[in-house]
């Protein structure tokens, strides 16, 4: 996420309606008094006898009451410090939670009707004696809590100079809760038009029934469900080099009414689509971020188009263990766990059609913002230790979010590690890609070599954020006997300047974002002089980056479009941002795209430069599957998606009026289906024909032997600064051998092709012709016919490109 906006966070203090307890009795006065029981009789006189002469009786009678076994729910046990968070068992649930400088902890029980009238059903403090190990405190709830929520209260010092922000009024997220109850709708306030209500955890039930998933024809599908059926699902584990990844937001992948599913903006949508990817030659999705999320976060008034932003992106989260509960169609029903088995239900599902799941994480920075912010989870457990901050309290902001992760601290490393396996084993996803991964190589707050090695270092001085060679986080993630068989992808940058493309610390496992491969490729496909060489090396996998540290191609993740800056089909229509939309006079979002608008700005253009248009689109994605690594395709560029010129469209759930048109981050279908035989149908059968190579997707870098460099004439490349050609020769174990040649300048050029005696070069891409004949495949009916028009040249051994045009040409044994 290269952020390129930042919203100050307001502050907010819910307060929830708590009746003042009596004595020794912490629940909610309609409740009955005897709610729950002590935890031992010893515990019980203890607290008779500390109550002074004065409240002896009354103290003896709250006794009695609290003793009634008929009327009791549960009983308070002592609990243990492990497993973190609330875990169900044998009769009950443990909770347990970390927090080194609280002074006191409570533990809040709710329905989800409190919830929503902001009241505490109960409220159980916890014995600092009984219920803390170490840093930890527990209890066990034993007896009926099915259906309950809880959060938490800590009080200590509230000083932000100091690093703390304990508050008793606060109810805050466990951090190991493992799904959320809040608003039900996506993009409605709450009650009293609160943008950020209380929210609650879900306390897991200890029943192990396996239900079935349900019909899709009921309403709630996920509601009611104990647990999930897998019904066998393993990994695929698929090779990396294999992967043909696309990035997809779950929202706006079905939401347009043209979707026509019948659960539109959800997980079972993107279910209902899947097949669309198969279709594509998809077999990776990367699941922009679905971690639970507030998208009223950002929510204000824009005058422009007279709506309210919302966070659309879900680059802020709130909870890392829940997955996002508006995005099933359950709302908040069940107490947000239907949201759990919905994302399971689209692991599933995606994986019987060969499809693996990557999910965009955001272990940079939280939603709960700098000084100014909401506490709602971290900064109200222990803010000092799941935050950087600098001496006097102050917020570092690596991510331009505000705060910043404190990741290579011991206990949040942990957490980072326990979140991932979660996700592994009990989501079953199939790896991650980290946003702004680079903060977690930073040091972290309090940082010394003892408190993070075990040891001291001579010479340690390091300061809070600086880069680490061997950042523990890292090591631990890639040496985890579980972790490091999935896929690991780092965007290799942040927002305080650390830039590692290539330079990662990755034990041999982690993959990047190619950032360097995205600005290369879209200058030298526009012509631009001086890249012919740079353009070269991404066509290879950038060895440069990544040979000399003893990586592979497949460790290269190669775009040229994602959610961050222009699409696909605005990158070939627009010189300039144009992201009046978000209501920000158009200073957000990055000013340098490397794009070009083949000759006049806007949609809005005549013929002959939107047939350029559409020529230097099909050049882009045929650059991307014919270059060694693995190519990652944006939702939506398929068909040659819009957002009118917005390249940082994060805030907008909504239609907005550009040039008389209706531009949304939604995912057209209706223009996917217009384009079925132009564009959509180009990207298909050339991602089906790199799948089919052995050559297109190497395990390492290509070598003379299998490869050769090529300029208008056999064996003589021109890598000089005016050189805007490049072509190769690649042989391959399946098609033979493969003529590659990419021509970016504004003149056409006749080549002459390699000699192979026996052998004749055969056309199949053509970026230059219009479809149906950009792609020659076996199925069209006049194929022939359109290869003969090349024959006076290919018996020649000549090939004549126009300008901004690539070709790709296989070589047949002579007839």
């Amino acid at each position: 996420m290269e952020l390129l906006h930042f919203t100050s966070h307001s502050t907010h203090a819910p307060h929830l309606t708590i009746p003042k307890p009596q004595f020794h009795n912490p629940t909610k006065e309609r409740l009955p008094s005897n709610a729950f029981t002590a935890r031992s009789s010893s515990r019980m006189k203890s607290l008779v006898a500390s109550a002074g002469d004065g409240g002896a009786a009354e103290a003896e009678a709250e006794t009695a009451v609290v003793e009634k076994p008929k009327l009791r729910r549960f009983d308070v046990l002592d609990g243990r410090p492990v497993p973190f968070g609330a875990t169900a068992q044998d009769g009950g649930v443990n909770f347990a939670v970390v927090s080194k400088n609280a002074a006191s902890a409570t533990l809040c029980l709710m329905s989800l009707d409190d919830l929503q009238e902001n009241r505490v059903t109960e409220q159980i403090p916890l014995d600092p004696l009984r219920n803390k190990t170490g840093d930890v405190w527990h209890a066990f709830l034993k007896g009926n809590v099915k259906d309950m929520l809880y959060g938490y209260k800590f009080d200590g010092k509230f000083s932000p100079e100091q690093g703390h922000y304990f508050d008793s009024s606060q109810i805050l997220l466990d951090p190991y809760a493992k799904a959320i109850a809040s608003r039900g709708e996506f993009g409605v306030l709450g009650p009293k038009d609160d943008c950020w209500p209380q929210m609650a955890c879900e306390v897991p039930s200890a029943d192990d029934e396996v239900t079935k998933f349900p019909p899709r024809k009921v309403q709630y599908p996920e509601v009611d469900l104990l647990s999930f059926d897998w019904e066998g699902d393993l990994p695929l584990k698929f090779l990396q080099k294999d992967l043909v990844i696309y990035e997809l937001h779950v929202r706006g992948f079905t939401r347009h009414e043209s979707s026509r599913t019948e659960y539109p903006g959800t997980y079972l949508g993107v279910v209902e689509k899947l097949d669309h990817l198969k279709e594509l030659g998809v077999n990776c999705i990367e699941l922009m971020p679905c971690h639970e999320f507030n998208e009223l976060e950002y929510y204000s008034y824009n005058s422009v188009l007279g709506d309210y932003k919302v966070n659309f992106w879900g680059y802020s989260t709130v909870n890392f263990f829940s997955p996002m509960a508006r995005y099933a169609s359950t709302g908040v029903r069940n107490g947000g766990f239907g949201a759990r088995n919905a994302f399971k239900h689209l692991v599933r599902e995606a994986h019987k059609r060969g499809i693996e799941v990557l999910m965009d994480v955001v272990f940079n920075h939280t939603a709960e913002g700098n000084e100014n912010g909401s506490i709602l989870s971290f900064k109200g457990v222990d803010n000092s230790v799941f935050y950087m901050l600098a001496p006097k309290g102050e917020f570092y902001n690596y991510s331009g979010c505000g705060n910043t992760f404190n990741c290579n601290h011991p206990v949040v490393r942990q957490f980072v590690l326990d979140c991932l396996r979660y996700w592994v084993m009990e989501m079953h996803v199939d790896g991650f890609r980290f946003d702004l991964a680079s903060i977690l190589t930073r040091s972290s707050s309090l940082w010394d070599a003892e408190n993070v090695y075990g040891n001291p270092m001579d010479g340690d001085m390091l300061t809070t954020g600086t880069p680490l060679s061997s950042p523990p986080l890292v090591d631990l993630i890639s040496n985890d006997p579980i972790l490091r068989g999935v896929k690991l992808i780092a965007e290799a940058w942040d927002c305080g300047g650390l830039y590692q493309v290539g330079m990662f610390p990755h034990w041999g496992i982690w993959s990047e974002w190619n950032g360097k491969y995205r600005d290369i490729v879209r200058q030298f496909i526009k012509g631009t002089d001086g890249f012919s060489g740079a353009f070269a090396e991404c066509l290879c996998g950038s060895p440069n980056l990544y040979q000399e540290g003893g990586r592979k191609p497949w460790n290269s993740i190669n775009f040229v479009c994602a959610h961050d800056g222009f699409t696909l089909g605005d990158l070939v229509t627009y010189n300039d941002k144009h992201n009046l939309a978000n209501g920000e006079d158009n200073k957000d979002g990055e000013n340098h795209n490397n794009s070009w608008n083949c000759g006049e700005e806007g949609e809005f253009a005549s013929i002959s430069v939107k047939k350029l248009r559409k020529r230097q689109m099909r050049n882009f994605f045929l650059c991307l599957m014919v270059s060694q690594g693995v190519p990652m395709v944006y939702m939506g560029d398929e068909y040659g998606h819009t957002k009118g010129g917005n390249n940082n469209a994060y805030c907008l759930d909504n239609y907005v009026i550009v040039y008389s048109m209706m531009l949304i981050n939604y995912f057209r279908w209706d223009k996917k289906e217009e384009s079925s035989s132009d564009f959509y149908r180009f990207c298909c059968l050339v991602t089906k024909f790199r799948r089919e190579c052995e050559s297109l997707g190497l395990n390492d870098f290509p070598t003379a032997e299998r490869l050769q460099w090529h300029g208008h004439a056999p064996g003589t490349p021109d890598w000089s600064e005016i050189s805007r050609f490049v072509a190769f020769s690649l042989i391959d174990s399946v098609k033979g051998e493969l003529y590659v040649a990419f021509n970016s300048s504004h003149l056409p050029a006749t080549i002459t092709l390699p000699e192979r005696p026996g052998y004749r070069w055969e056309p199949l891409v053509d970026t230059s012709k219009q479809a149906p004949y950009d792609f020659l495949s076996e199925d069209l009916t006049d194929r022939d016919v359109a290869i003969k028009q090349y024959a006076q040249f290919l018996d020649a051994d000549l090939y004549p490109m126009l300008s901004y045009s690539s070709i790709i040409l296989t070589l047949c044994p002579e007839q």
